[in-house]
């Protein structure tokens, strides 16, 4: 099972370039980087990025990140994966943009 993240399109390639990602705005400002499982990250992509082209979908290799991640609660009580480290780009295992359809994320098999 992997971890996914979702990055805008400007995070992707500073992220890229840098090879290291502190986290988005949300992420700084909570104390952690936020990532979702393969059941939340399409609500996750509703919820907080709707509409937004451009928007990447890495999937994380969940083995490097374990034991930095805490499952602690968000959206309606349900556990959420959070890393209490930097992602380092060796922890992305796949990348790709995801297509807007009617102004929703198109996502592949997960």
């Amino acid at each position: 099972m992997a971890f996914y993240k979702l990055l805008r399109a400007a995070e992707w390639v500073d992220f890229a370039a840098r090879g290291r990602f502190a986290g988005s705005r949300a992420d700084l400002a909570d104390g952690y980087v936020h990532l979702s499982t393969a059941e939340q990250v399409e609500e996750t992509a509703a919820k907080h990025f709707a509409g937004e082209p451009g928007l990447m979908l890495l999937t994380l290799d969940r083995t490097r990140l374990v034991p930095a991640i805490r499952w602690e609660p968000s959206r309606g009580g349900q556990l959420f994966p959070h890393l209490y480290r930097d992602l380092a780009i060796e922890d992305v295992t796949f990348h790709q943009e995801l297509p807007l359809v009617e102004g929703r994320h198109v996502f592949p098999p997960l």
